[in-house]
């Protein structure tokens, strides 16, 4: 495959043909528990009922018709997702990155806008990942991802420490446009926001003109325990970016927006191919069924905190802090262990992981995943874990 396709990825040997909920098997039938879940994509898990239905009935009636025109479906969902999250208007894409992209573009020119051209800053936060093109790599506040090789760089973006009192201090003037916080980094080791400072930091923009939003590509619907995790901490956002999760598994994003960014986009300012269409909007709608249902975002905070639990009760010495929200996990390794090391261990007795930051293996497990998996999960987690124990 490597010699057909680039191989960007740094992919294993494994071809994966089907799955039921958390479980995978590869094309000679070995089993593997899914602690993964497509980066957080298929929260429903996979070959779930109600998406497979929804998305072969769409399919037979129309897959993709341009955004010169409505779909019905497509109207459903606009107005089933802005209902559940608040918001009162949205942009659909058709990744994380594009989500980022439009808000960016918003946020430019609300700036232009309420200021002029010198309010062009976007702020955001060291470790933050914000997506692969140009413009959100540069907003990614971790200097790996910024190789010489992909210079020059666009201009207007700089990066404060999250949780710094301090930093808010001189972080926003007359200059700034927005604010971008991600309300858990995940990409850059599973770090969670003090709820205060966020708050703290949230204040601060909107006092200097600029505006909030918070980046939940891979945090929002329902990942770490409420549809949207700002909801949790507080900061109530004038713009949110959604992706990984929003269609289960159909290739999707948005931008919402409301108060002051409202009435910012017109005809013609941001636009896509693909976006929004039919059969991403029917899986949406399934989804958004699915994570309101009663009871559901309590058991993702229930089986997060069991797995939490778990982890820390092996006492593993190597192991220094064990944190997270939700579903959304990341184990703290010590320098002495590769987290990379411990995926590739994980990946041989079968358990799909991912690694996080420089020092941490990742969990983002369905949200569906059912404790008898979990259980499965963690027991080949440990014994890989203890394999490196000296």
């Amino acid at each position: 495959m490597e010699k057909k396709i680039v191989n960007n990825y740094g992919s294993f040997e494994l071809t994966f043909v089907k799955g039921k909920n958390a479980t995978m098997y590869t094309d000679d039938g070995k089993k593997y528990i899914d602690f993964i879940a497509g980066i957080g994509v298929n929260c429903l898990g996979h070959g779930n009922k109600a998406l497979c239905k929804a998305i072969s009935s769409q399919a037979k009636k129309e897959i993709h018709i341009s955004n010169y025109y409505f779909s019905d479906v497509g109207l459903k969902f606009a107005d089933r997702l802005l209902k559940e999250t608040g918001f009162t208007g949205g942009y659909f894409g058709n990744s994380g990155a594009e989500a980022n992209e439009a808000a960016i573009k918003l946020a430019r020119k609300y700036g232009q806008l309420n200021g002029g051209e010198k309010r062009k800053t976007i702020v955001s936060l060291e470790s933050s990942f914000h997506g692969r093109t140009l413009a959100t790599l540069t907003m990614t506040g971790q200097d790996k991802f910024h190789p010489d090789s992909f210079a020059p760089y666009p201009e207007g973006f700089k990066t404060i420490k999250a949780n710094d009192f301090e930093a808010l201090k001189t972080a926003f003037d007359d200059t700034t446009c927005a604010v971008l916080m991600e309300c858990v980094q995940g990409e850059g080791g599973v770090n969670l926001l003090n709820p205060e400072w966020a708050k703290a930091c949230a204040d601060a923009a909107r006092k200097a003109g600029a505006l909030v939003m918070a980046d939940e590509v891979q945090t929002g619907m329902g990942r770490t325990g409420s549809l949207l995790a700002s909801d949790w901490l507080g900061i109530e956002p004038d713009v949110v970016t959604l992706a990984k999760g929003i269609a289960g598994g159909v290739p999707m994003g948005a931008c919402l927006f409301r108060n002051r960014a409202q009435d910012v986009f017109k005809a013609g300012d941001h636009q896509s191919t693909f976006a929004g269409n039919p059969l991403a909007c029917a899986a949406g709608l399934v989804v958004l069924d699915s994570l309101t249902q009663k009871g559901f975002m309590e058991s993702v905070n229930e089986k997060g905190e069991y797995i939490r639990n778990k982890i820390r009760e092996w006492n593993i010495p190597f192991v220094t802090d064990v944190r997270g929200k939700g579903l959304m996990i990341g184990t703290e390794l010590s320098s002495e262990v590769k987290p990379f090391e411990v995926e590739v261990k994980c990946l041989e007795k079968g358990l799909c992981t991912t690694t996080a930051g420089s020092n941490v293996v990742r969990f983002l497990p369905p949200l569906t995943i059912s404790y008898k998996e979990i259980d499965e999960g963690l027991a080949i987690y440990k014994s890989c874990l203890e394999a490196f124990v000296k």
